[in-house]
């Protein structure tokens, strides 16, 4: 297949916002290339694989029946002591996906809209022409290749290669990232729960999940501070043996690990002729580290800015910079909120845990998750009141 070289953008990473980046802008007309480093688009998976049924309709996304793993109802939160509270509600509604198929589907949906998606293609250097992003120097499949487009947007995760050597700041320090390990088990005994584990023993600064896939298959892991002396899988090992009810008859049938941002944001996502969006901008939820969702609002987001620009002509940040304004007012302070529980709980001790599981229900759990803190410190506070040095910044106390 001979390849062409001259596009409107160049778009890095074939996850959801890569793909939905590319779809829009597509379909607005655009002459859109989106690479992917990897031979198999969606590999290889390195989260929990879960998202929220609300999120369909919120960004405009189907997700395909075949992509499904499992349907979820809720949410189980499990103290170390055992202690649970269950969380029933349409918010806590879901699916564990099928991420091989899931991000195909939306690389395959950009295809249908107009856009060039390229695999086995890695993004090695920046061209700049009068100092300005004007495409990529990319090698695919062992041959060097340069791309030209006067936009270049960088949907790259974590690594950011190419987001960094255009100046943005998108190197994570290890305070903001939590290193990872996961099994994909079989024989694992499922509910249609998302079951979330803490202990700060097991998981420090983090929690050990189990996302159902199935009657008897689930992911099985854990996130740890990236700042703290645990070793993943070590720890997983260690609760899944303390755990025998629900692991003596499982077995993993996939290995997966990887490091996720558990930070803010970086503190800009556009220049003249770039942009970045989803785990390349930070744009994840700082307390588990998912990133789905927020990636395809980004794309979306990103996208509008960007064939704005292209009529006219014009992509330098000024064209640009309505995305970035437009995600900060509706996205970025449900985050920062976010990331300040996530630096409150990262504070309790095994024993907080226990008492704030044991003084807390359903209707209080839900509060927290919407933001809702103060309530919930207050009726904290009766029964332990020395935790107001820990919680009392959620409340403003």
């Amino acid at each position: 297949m001979r390849l062409q070289t001259e596009y409107d953008v160049v778009v890095l990473g074939a996850g959801p916002g890569g793909s939905t980046f590319g779809k829009k802008a597509a379909a607005a007309g655009m002459k859109v290339l989106v690479l992917d480093k990897k031979k198999e688009i969606g590999t290889p998976v390195r989260c929990g694989e879960g998202i929220a049924e609300h999120s369909e309709a919120e960004l405009g996304i189907k997700v395909l029946p075949n992509a499904i793993a499992s349907t979820i109802d809720g949410a189980r939160v499990f103290a170390p002591n055992g202690k649970t509270i269950r969380l029933k509600t349409p918010s806590t509604r879901g699916y564990v996906l099928e991420r091989k198929l899931f991000d195909k589907h939306l690389a395959m949906d950009a295809v249908r809209a107009g856009a060039h998606v390229l695999p086995h293609t890695l993004a090695a250097s920046l061209i700049k022409k009068d100092g300005k992003p004007a495409g990529v120097k990319a090698v695919h499949m062992g041959e060097e290749i340069e791309f030209r487009a006067p936009l270049v947007v960088s949907a790259e995760g974590m690594e950011a290669k190419i987001a960094r050597e255009a100046g943005f700041d998108a190197k994570a320090t290890l305070y903001d990232v939590d290193t990872c390990f996961e099994y994909e088990m079989a024989g694992v005994p499922c509910e249609p729960y998302i079951d979330l584990y803490f202990s700060t023993r097991i998981a420090n600064r983090g929690y050990v999940w189990i996302f159902p896939k199935g009657k008897d298959v689930a992911n099985v892991g854990i996130g740890i501070g990236g700042n703290v002396n645990q070793n993943p899988k070590v720890q997983l090992d260690l609760f899944i043996s303390e755990h025998p009810e629900l692991f003596k008859r499982a077995q993993p049938v996939e290995y997966k690990g990887g490091i996720i941002s558990v930070g803010a944001p970086i503190n800009e996502f556009v220049k003249d002729n770039f942009m970045v969006i989803g785990t390349a901008a930070h744009q994840v939820d700082p307390i588990h580290g998912g990133g789905i969702g927020l990636a395809i609002e980004a794309g979306n987001l990103a996208a509008e800015s960007a064939v704005e620009a292209f009529k006219k002509g014009d992509y330098s940040k000024k064209n640009l910079l309505p995305y970035e304004e437009k995600w900060r007012k509706q996205t970025g302070p449900k985050l920062a909120k976010r990331l300040m529980l996530r630096k409150v709980l990262e504070k309790l001790s095994d024993d907080d845990w226990n008492h704030i599981v044991g003084s807390i229900n359903e209707a209080d759990l839900d509060k927290v998750l919407s933001g809702d803190y103060k309530p919930v410190v207050a009726k904290v506070l009766i029964t332990r009141p020395t935790l107001l040095k820990v919680l009392g910044v959620l409340t403003g106390i």
